[in-house]
């Protein structure tokens, strides 16, 4: 790809590069939003490195990314069309492989194959009881506040907006113990950059898959297995893979988000949870720049020239905050925000996910009620990754409570525990310091807490 705009013109101090922009590293962290207002002002598609010698186009126009998004004949999610990546230009180690690199899952499908897969996602999620799945947050919540609400102090990233979604989902997946843990583990470590984490993920579903074909359970593993489409169980586990990525990172992020905006000294009086989240999809979006596009031929778009085979990046976040929505902003549905995508490959779970965000916000205001954050919202760290909107820390302080948080009752996962099984490595082979290392995991940690061990 050629620059199309001439970026050697006297740029903003706001903007943490001068010359290509690049939106990764301490520069790009500490003015995130100068250098989305910088290539705004260029125009509504610019050039930008993702990862060094990773270029991709990237859009942070409103309308134009509706354009993109809304248009799957002309722009396709299938990542092996990508030209610098199938003319080596593209680093073996880049760190934008993981996330932009194909899969045989809905993200990166199109037509008859997507629908088929996205059909199967959607109706398993629809499987969901909003109760229950109420009540698994609130549950994980207890835990999470058991664990250090003696203390008076944590760190709200750290030690609960990052673990409460992994907590969740393996229940939800409906993990047994030991393959909850390393799913965890191997999630964890993916966006930790974590060699061999993607390998511990993939065992840990797969042995997963091969349990719930022996024992089926009321879980979304098994909807899956089930479902009309007859997935192959490799589509299993990238789906699976799909809904641990596409939603733990992105929930941990607007937890830890909306809580500090909510208790931010600048948040008006009166205004509820449901409100910080809501503003917490606008102005910061969690997912802030992914869904590659690749233009099925050479196409002019605001001008500009998209070529066949580059990938063209959606800036949810720049594309929320774009100063021309101000225009017509009161005209706007709440949920007009792009946050979960646009068209065929918008989120399916969002009013899942939203829910999530609001019941653990809502659950640490209420058993922490006192809670303030010691760092103001205006000077929190954030990612310098150009992925995810989140803060790196939060650091609060509350009275430690009398009480335990929540009454431990034990979750459906809790109740479904049976043995593992798995071709390549039964349970009854393993050794000893597997099973000690398993017991003493995150989920096995959580499971016997609900049942008062």
């Amino acid at each position: 790809m050629q620059p199309h705009y001439d970026t050697t013109s006297e740029i903003p101090p706001s903007c943490p590069v001068r010359g290509k922009v690049k939106l990764y590293g301490p520069q790009f962290g500490s003015d995130i939003e100068g250098t989305y207002e910088y290539l705004r002002s260029l125009a509504p598609i610019t050039p930008v490195d993702i990862a060094p010698d990773v270029e991709v186009e990237l859009v942070t126009s409103y309308d134009a990314a509706l354009q993109v998004l809304q248009n799957p004949t002309t722009f396709v999610r299938d990542s092996r069309r990508w030209n610098a990546l199938n003319e080596g230009r593209v680093p073996q180690d880049s760190p934008a492989l993981p996330m932009m690199g194909y899969r045989p899952n809905a993200l990166f499908a199109d037509g008859a194959r997507h629908a088929r897969l996205r059909q199967a996602v959607t109706e398993s999620l629809a499987t969901i009881n909003e109760l229950q799945l109420a009540r698994q947050v609130q549950q994980s919540a207890g835990y999470l506040l058991s664990r250090f609400g003696a203390h008076g102090q944590a760190d709200l990233m750290a030690d609960y907006a990052g673990p409460l979604p992994l907590l969740v989902f393996s229940d939800l997946f409906g993990c047994p113990p030991e393959i909850g843990d390393r799913v965890i583990a191997g999630i964890s470590g993916i966006f930790a950059g974590t060699p061999g984490a993607d390998e511990i993920l993939g065992a840990a579903l797969m042995e997963l898959i091969a349990l719930k074909h022996q024992a089926p359970g009321t879980d979304l593993t098994t909807r899956l297995i089930e479902h009309p489409a007859q997935l192959t169980d490799e589509e299993v586990l990238h789906q699976l893979v799909t809904l641990l990525s596409g939603g733990t990172a992105p929930l941990t992020a607007a937890i830890g988000t909306a809580t500090a905006l909510y208790l931010s000294e600048d948040w008006p009086q009166g205004l509820s949870v449901e409100d910080a989240v809501a503003q917490t999809l606008w102005k910061y979006a969690p997912i802030a720049n992914y869904a590659a596009h690749y233009p099925t031929h050479d196409v002019d778009l605001d001008g500009i020239t998209l070529r066949a085979g580059d990938p063209v990046l959606i800036s949810f976040a720049a594309a929320n905050t774009d100063p021309k929505l101000a225009l017509h902003r009161e005209q706007l549905s709440a949920k007009a925000h792009l946050a979960f995508g646009a068209g065929p490959h918008a989120c399916p779970a969002k009013d899942p996910a939203v829910m999530i965000v609001i019941r653990a916000v809502e659950a640490l205001l209420n058993q922490l009620p006192d809670v303030e954050t010691r760092i103001a919202f205006t000077s929190l760290p954030w990612s310098e990754a150009p992925w995810s909107r989140s803060p790196i820390t939060v650091p609060i302080r509350f009275t430690p409570p009398a009480a335990p948080a929540v009454t431990p009752v034990a979750p459906q996962a809790a109740e479904a525990v049976r043995p593992s099984v798995s071709p390549a490595a039964p349970a009854a082979s393993r050794p000893a310091h597997a099973a000690h290392h398993a017991k003493a995991g995150l989920f096995s940690r959580f499971l016997a807490w609900t049942r008062g061990e």
